[in-house]
């Protein structure tokens, strides 16, 4: 069995994930998470909020939005139109396939951003046939992966459910903007649930139709290139693959943060900033640093709304999954929510001092118009949509209108403004994250095999429990330490406490589960009360005194490790 099963196999035996609705047979892409799954999650998104929103309190605050949106909210982001993906049907036995899935696992090449109807003439060349009854595949269509629903008993009253948290985001910047400092940047950050109506979940957590997801949009002046809370992250290394070098089926090359923004790598320097918070974040949740890279998305191959996007890519266990993606969004969906809405959703930049500008403004002889209907309709259509640099071109260019100069009635003339600030729309760094994916890549890379044991190696700040305390015997004077014992600790600690089956047995259960240390009280206990401490990973012990205990455990969790700690403790 992979690992990878492995590891899904143990997250059902142990209480962390396992398919929703089981006794009904499941649904695909429908996932509990168990009692331990769930602290081991909560864990993660706390880490992420230190890192995303904490760490960075100046400029980033979090709020919360509903998970069913208007239509008209997600017409406007465009998802209506553009969030789909490539499906297929079996004329025979009308099973349907995601296209680009399918093309790509049989003859093994890249259709990523190909049309629908190139898909179509991929599968006729190639021959390929419906995997299930090898029948004739039909026309590749487009199918829309947003869950619809009404709002209210009306059925005009058209909603869905959120694809992305992104849009409540955008559409509650202007009020969270008016509310906090009224000055940029300003991050939103949002950890809710979303849904997609994916054509063919798989891999476990890894392809959803409902899940968490972290993200952040940030808000910047697209002309402030000065980003000083940037430079704690200089000398930061990360793996990153170019669209360049990927064009030429190169590997990702290690590079230093400063050096992506000096030789403008990234189209401005706050996607580099929150590429490094990604990679300390992805570290912390146990994830080493040369299982992961960032790899530049092609034109082709990025969201309608992205000007450059970067996925953050793990490979661990034989996977290979995206654990975040860094889209720079410009200002398309401020823009684009204006438009929709009729609400500015500009903001002001007022200048220090105040700017001489040169604006053109057309002039249009209304006394040479107003005798002739026709040819004023004429003149004005023909400017009608065009600025003024284009209408001068046109008087220039010697353009005419029924055998008349378009100069006759046309002056473009110039004058000097005073301009004491600029409305815009801000431009937008989005870096977001699943959950549940960074749950599931945290199990495979904390997963162990020790002699004939697993072992969940999960970092410290995202286990279950700190530590576990048992009675090595059913005896009631063990017991009655034990539990004395696992009261003293768990007003400091996360405790828990396994008084069931063999000794070995609780050793192994609280090492699936990825508890660090396990407290055994035995019958020396009674007589000199001291108690072993076992280490989860290297399964060392050492006698400690019962009183001593909180401060031990403590020293367990800085920096030294265990041998250094129960060395001390031996001293």
């Amino acid at each position: 069995m992979p690992d990878s099963e492995k590891v899904i196999e143990l997250a059902k035996r142990r209480g962390i994930f396992w398919p929703s609705y089981e006794i009904y047979g499941g649904v695909a892409g429908l996932y509990d998470i168990g009692p331990i799954g769930t602290r081991i999650r909560n864990k993660i998104v706390q880490m992420w909020r230190r890192i995303f929103v904490e760490e960075n309190s100046e400029f980033v605050v979090e709020i919360e939005t509903p998970m069913i949106t208007p239509s008209k909210v997600l017409e406007a982001s465009g998802h209506v139109e553009n969030f789909t993906d490539p499906i297929v049907e079996c004329t025979k036995c009308h099973k349907i396939y995601r296209a680009d899935h399918l093309i790509e696992e049989t003859v093994h090449v890249v259709v990523e951003g190909l049309k629908p109807s190139d898909l179509t003439s991929l599968i006729s060349e190639k021959g390929i046939k419906c995997p299930a009854c090898g029948g004739d595949l039909g026309e590749v269509r487009n199918f829309n992966l947003l869950f619809s629903t009404n709002i209210g008993p009306y059925s005009g009253n058209v909603g869905y459910l959120r694809p992305e948290t992104a849009q409540g985001m955008f559409t509650a910047f202007k009020r969270v903007y008016e509310t906090t400092r009224q000055k940029l940047p300003l991050g939103i950050a949002q950890v809710g649930e979303v849904a997609r109506n994916e054509i063919s979940p798989r891999q476990g957590l890894v392809r959803m139709r409902e899940f968490t997801i972290m993200e952040v949009e940030f808000f910047i002046d697209p002309e402030d290139k000065d980003v000083p809370w940037l430079e704690k992250f200089y000398d930061d290394e990360i793996n990153v693959l170019f669209s360049n070098s990927k064009e030429k089926g190169e590997r990702p090359s290690r590079i230093k943060i400063k050096e992506m923004v000096d030789e403008k790598l990234v189209v401005n320097p706050w996607m580099a900033f929150w590429m490094a918070s990604a990679s300390k974040f992805v570290q912390s949740i146990g994830i080493a640093k040369e299982n992961f890279y960032f790899e530049e998305k092609l034109p082709y191959e990025r969201a309608h709304y992205s000007s450059q996007t970067f996925d953050q890519i793990v490979e661990v266990l034989g996977e290979k999954v995206e654990i975040s993606g860094h889209a720079y969004r410009g200002n398309y969906d401020l823009s684009r929510h204006s438009k929709f809405s009729n609400e500015d959703l500009t903001v002001f930049k007022k200048f220090d001092n105040p700017r001489v500008v040169k604006r053109k403004t057309i002039l249009i002889n209304k006394d040479k118009l107003k005798n002739n209907p026709e040819l004023q309709k004429e003149v004005m259509s023909l400017i009608s949509g065009k600025n003024a640099d284009q209408i001068e071109l046109l008087v220039n260019s010697g353009a005419e209108i029924k055998d008349r100069k378009l100069s006759e009635f046309i002056q473009i003339i110039e004058r000097e403004e005073k301009e004491h600030g600029i409305k815009f729309y801000p431009h937008v760094v989005e870096p977001s994250f699943g959950v549940e994916r960074c749950l599931y890549l945290s199990l495979l890379s904390a997963y162990k095999e020790k002699k004939d044991r697993v072992v969940l190696s999960l970092p410290k700040n995202i286990v279950p429990y700190q530590v576990a305390v048992f009675p090595l015997l059913d005896r009631e004077e063990l017991t009655a330490k034990a539990k004395k014992i696992y009261n003293m600790l768990k007003d400091n600690f996360e405790v828990l406490y396994d008084d069931s089956g063999s000794i070995g047995k609780r050793y192994a259960r609280v090492d699936e589960i990825g508890v660090p240390y396990a407290i055994t009280v035995d019958p020396q206990s009674l007589s000199d009360d001291t108690v072993t401490v076992r280490d989860r990973d290297t399964w060392e012990q050492v006698r400690i005194k019962t009183q001593d205990l909180n401060t031990f455990i403590q020293k367990l969790f800085s920096d030294k490790g265990f041998s250094m700690v129960s060395g001390e403790a031996k001293r």
